[in-house]
This record gives structure tokens, C-alpha cells and sequence, in this order.
């Protein structure tokens, strides 16, 4: 969605007919982008990508027949296996999708998402679904209502996210797009740089930092998204940097090294005045316990276990295992 932005405010400045489809409920299909939308307009161009395009010439059509006068629209789609696969799809499915005139849609909404802010839209539906009114609920914003409240849990899982809730006044549709997750990595060399690519590949953003009072600056720059993976095994390095991220509320907060570095790190932050319910969410020893040895498997590990604690998932760390590190 967010690549989306230029091109939507490129249409509406031009005064397209244009529309933003994006599915509502959705059944099959495998692994699927969450954040899959595209902008289709009524003379056929299409920009962004849904379901790898299959259901793009049949959007357009649609499109089409709603016009210049018309309304939202929720459309069915489906594909059969042999159409998957020749899309690159894992398997069939069938979704409902929803086309909304790209006039109805807040120009803030596209403004924040190309700033990259966490952000979510919350749109309504009648019951004919002809009429669509979308509103823009920033993250950290106080909930009026239960979609607002919706969009608050999912913005903070950190990860794109669609709900469909269903009430006596129709269909809400709560889309969630937060910021993408910041890994600050405290200390160079090797692993820092795999992480980083690991980091790259989820669409993640990534910085090395050398210091404590780095760390802490950059800490406090993205504070919404930051997540710390400290290296360094420097007492005067280790200990402020994960008291400063432990105290600004950084929602991932790792750190490497052996049971005994993750020991004297423990003894440095209760020196520091740091409480027990604070040192609980330092994930120390860092990782999942995939049996990583390599560099690329020891950033896999970490990066897993970040995907799982921001997404709220109760995956099995390296902290919680009494074995020897391997």
C-alpha cells in the first residue's frame, strides 16, 4: 500500500477515474502480502499488486462498469488451481474485494503513509456497500470506537493488517500499516552486517551504531519502531544502551553473548536501578533456539524472534532453554 501513495495523489491531482481495490475477506491463496492493494483506474491502467495480478483484467472491468458516477463496490474473485499456478500463486482461492473510489479516500492518508508513519484508515461500508467513508487513526491515538480501538491493536503488532468487523450499521473495514520495524544494531563486524541484510529482506530498516550515547540518539529518533540488537559485550557500552531502550519502552530489546555475559549485563543494570519486571523483557540470550551456528543462521534466529514478539507469538527463545549455546 504504502508504494501506492505517490501514484494516488499523481491520479486524484489529474482527476482520475480511479479506484483503490483491496480485499476485504479472503480464503486460500497461501502466503499472501497483508499489505496487497492496487489502484486501478477506469481506462484500464493498474499500479501496485494484488494476488500477483490474476484478478487485475477482471478489476478492471469492474472499474469500468461503475463509472464515473458510482459508488464503492465489493466484488467477488476466484481461481482455480490451474490459474494459481501458472500466476505463481501456492494455491487457489477466493476473495471478496473491495473497489473504492479513489476521490473518497483522505489525502492524509496517503500523505502519512508516504512519510512512512504508522497509520490506519477505517473505512465503512452500508449495507448495498454503494457508499464508502474513510477516516485516518494515527498510531498512539486515544480509540473512539471499537474499529478505532482495532486498528490501535493492530498497528501494534508492528506488522501490516486487514480486519473485516461486522455491526447493525454495515461493514468496517480496518486496514493497518505501522511503521516499518527500525533495528538498531549496537556494535559492528560480521554479524552485524548479516543482520542487516536480514533485515533488508523483510523490509525492515537497519543502522549500526558504535557507542552508547549513539544508540541512545537514534533510540529516541524512532522511538515508534525501534527494536535494539546489542552486539558489543562492552560493560560501559551494553549496560546504558539497553537501559535506555529498556526506559523509552522499546518493544524488542536483545542482547548477545553467553549466559554469563547476559549474567554480568543483569548485575550492571540492577546496579544502574533498573527493576526485575524491566530486566524480564531483555531477551538475553538473543534469538530463537534454531541451533544457529553460522552468522547467517545466528541473524535468522534474531530476526525471528523480533518477528515474533512484535506479532504478539510465543515462540521459543534461547533465553527460555537451559542448554548450552551451539
Amino acid at each position: 500500500m504504502r508504494e501506492l501513495a505517490e501514484t494516488a495523489r499523481q491520479w486524484v491531482a489529474e482527476g482520475r477515474v480511479a479506484f483503490l481495490a483491496r480485499p476485504v475477506t479472503e480464503q486460500g491463496f497461501g502466503p499472501r502480502d497483508p499489505a496487497g492493494a492496487v489502484l486501478v483506474d477506469a481506462r484500464g491502467e493498474c499500479a501496485g499488486a494484488l494476488y500477483r495480478g490474476v484478478f487485475d483484467a477482471e478489476l478492471v472491468a469492474e472499474a469500468g462498469a461503475i463509472g464515473a458516477e458510482g459508488g464503492a463496490r465489493v466484488c467477488e474473485v476466484s481461481v482455480g488451481a490451474g490459474e494459481a499456478t501458472e500466476a505463481k500463486l501456492t494455491c487457489g482461492g477466493q476473495a471478496e474485494v473491495l473497489l473504492q473510489p479513489l476521490s473518497t479516500i483522505p489525502a492524509e492518508w496517503w500523505e502519512l503513509l508516504g512519510t512512512g508513519a504508522g497509520v490506519a484508515l477505517v473505512t465503512r461500508l452500508n449495507e448495498g456497500a454503494d457508499a464508502a467513508v474513510s477516516e485516518v487513526v494515527r498510531a498512539g491515538g486515544a480509540p473512539a470506537d471499537d474499529a478505532a480501538r482495532r486498528a490501535g491493536e493492530l498497528l501494534g503488532t508492528r506488522r501490516p493488517g486487514r480486519d473485516a468487523l461486522y455491526g447493525g450499521s454495515g461493514l468496517v473495514l480496518v486496514e493497518a500499516y505501522p511503521s516499518a520495524p527500525y533495528v538498531v544494531i549496537g556494535g559492528a563486524g560480521e554479524l552485524a552486517e548479516v543482520i542487516g541484510a536480514q533485515a533488508a529482506l523483510l523490509g525492515w530498516e537497519s543502522v549500526t551504531v558504535g557507542s552508547a550515547g549513539e544508540a541512545e540518539k537514534v533510540l529516541v529518533q524512532h522511538r515508534d519502531a525501534a527494536c535494539l540488537v546489542l552486539l558489543s559485550h562492552e560493560p560501559d557500552f551494553d549496560v546504558p544502551s539497553l537501559r535506555t531502550a529498556l526506559a523509552l519502552g522499546i518493544p524488542y530489546v536483545g542482547a548477545l553473548g553467553s549466559r554469563r555475559t547476559t549474567a554480568r549485563r543483569r548485575e550492571g543494570l540492577l546496579a544502574a536501578g533498573v527493576g526485575e519486571a524491566e530486566l524480564a523483557r531483555v531477551h538475553g540470550p538473543i534469538g530463537l533456539d534454531l541451533g544457529a551456528k553460522t552468522p547467517a543462521e545466528t541473524a535468522l534466529a534474531i530476526c525471528a524472534e523480533i518477528l515474533g514478539v512484535l506479532g504478539g507469538r510465543d515462540a521459543r527463545g534461547l533465553r527460555d532453554s537451559d542448554g548450552p549455546l551451539r
